[in-house]
């Protein structure tokens, strides 16, 4: 599934620039990542949701909390309602809530990813710059895949094993 995901991340930021690409493609690329992190944040312990790896980043509870957050910034400009990006990083810190702040972020976008190819061309303000719905959704998927490999590395250095490394 990983290599599936990144594959579709190289197609996408190949066509990042046309504005356009496969509306299935970039949902299948978020939630591949939003999957592994909900896994995640599932897998590890409570009492490690405070590491950080050096005092200057982000929790791995700090972590969900932003992906969360920014899961329904990024699919609220798609859907025409401001969201904010911190609100759940700054505010929700058990397991127990970010685990459900990550289910409902889920929900909220499966929204956004069911719009149509016509609804999807439409172009919105991305920070600044006019880009399409679909890629807003696109660059979604994108910054899970960062933040995932943050919580890897994470789980890497407490000696657990990230989902998408996990036996089936």
């Amino acid at each position: 599934m990983l290599k599936k995901a990144l594959t579709l991340l190289a197609l996408a930021s190949l066509s990042a620039g046309a504005q356009s690409t496969n509306p299935a493609a970039a949902k299948m690329l978020w939630a591949g990542y939003h999957d592994y992190i909900a896994a995640a944040a599932k897998d590890v312990p409570e009492n490690l949701y405070s590491f950080k790896p050096t005092p200057e980043v982000r929790s791995f509870g700090e972590i969900l909390g932003h992906v969360a957050g920014a899961e329904k910034m990024f699919c609220g400009m798609v859907l025409g309602d401001k969201m904010a990006e911190d609100d759940v990083e700054k505010n929700v810190k058990t397991k127990a809530g970010l685990i459900a702040a990550l289910a409902d972020s889920k929900t909220y976008c499966d929204k956004a990813y069911a719009r149509t190819d016509a609804q999807n061309a439409a172009m919105i303000d991305l920070f600044g710059q006019q880009r399409s719905m679909l890629y807003a959704l696109m660059t979604n998927g994108g910054h899970d895949g960062e933040h995932y490999g943050n919580l890897v590395t994470y789980m890497r250095l407490k000696g657990l094993v990230p989902p998408s490394s996990a036996p089936r």
